[in-house]
């Protein structure tokens, strides 16, 4: 399987480099859900939340590796190369609650497997 493949099915594996693997993750993500970078960055195994946004900041793969279903640990709507105002519509649009510019992580987090 091509990386491209590989990446927008969601699959892991040890020949890819850390934004490959962070893309992978994110592709994971149903619509309706979010997670977290500090849930993506835990499941590698570090804890450069940092770097795993400026990963995001760089995906060839959008929308099918969905960026926009990554937000800060207090659920803020953070970091998107479209704007927060496209981010929030798209999150919207698959039925994610939004107050105050927050996600309501007890109704939406999706811990990555």
């Amino acid at each position: 399987m091509d990386v491209e493949k590989q990446i927008k099915a969601g699959e892991l594996s040890d020949g890819l480099s850390f934004n490959e693997k962070v893309w992978a993750l994110t592709a994971r993500i149903p619509p309706g859900k979010v997670t977290t970078y500090g849930e993506i960055a835990r499941k590698l195994g570090t804890k450069a939340y940092r770097a795993v946004g400026n990963a995001l900041n760089k995906n060839p793969y959008a929308p099918d590796v969905p960026c926009h279903r990554v937000v800060g640990m207090s659920g803020a709507l953070t970091g998107f190369g479209w704007g927060i105002a496209k981010k929030r519509e798209m999150l919207q649009r698959e039925g994610v609650p939004i107050h105050n510019g927050r996600v309501d992580l007890a109704q939406c987090f999706i811990a990555l497997e």
